[in-house]
């Protein structure tokens, strides 16, 4: 199912932005503004990893769910791969300082950015399976 495989793609992106992020926090010699903003984006990015595994994990239970049972479920999964986007556009904000403008950030605003894509794109097909099982398009 494309929803499951795109959060799959979502969950792979997320991390390896993750673990560049963390390989970018050993980094010597980034300013201290740049250190506190990657120690942030580490932690959002963590938590995104987790909502997406959540989220994977929630969507691969519902194949024999019907009704509001499913309805309940797929919520779930729509809440946590949302939640995940944000944690991904607050890492993003904490690089939006004029201050920030070096290569930790270029980084960064390239991976994280590709992931918050993709997990929007992910966002959508969960909408789009919810809205097809609710007109009755799937079991």
């Amino acid at each position: 199912q494309l929803a499951k495989a795109s959060l799959e793609v979502s969950l792979s992106r997320a991390q390896a932005a993750s673990n560049f992020v963390y390989g970018l926090s050993k980094l010597k010699g980034i300013k201290q503004r740049e250190y506190l903003a990657v120690k942030d984006c580490i932690q959002n990015m963590g938590d995104t990893v987790a909502q997406l595994s959540q989220s994977l994990k929630e969507l691969g239970g519902m194949r024999t769910l019907a009704g509001q049972n499913f309805f309940w479920h797929v919520g779930n999964v729509k809440t946590w791969v949302s939640a995940a986007l944000t944690n991904e556009n607050i890492c993003l904000d904490g690089f939006s300082s004029p201050a920030m403008d070096g290569n930790v950030k270029i980084s960064i605003r390239r991976r994280v950015l590709n992931c918050a894509q993709v997990t929007s794109n992910a966002l959508a097909l969960v909408n789009r399976f919810a809205a097809r099982h609710k007109a009755g398009g799937l079991p």
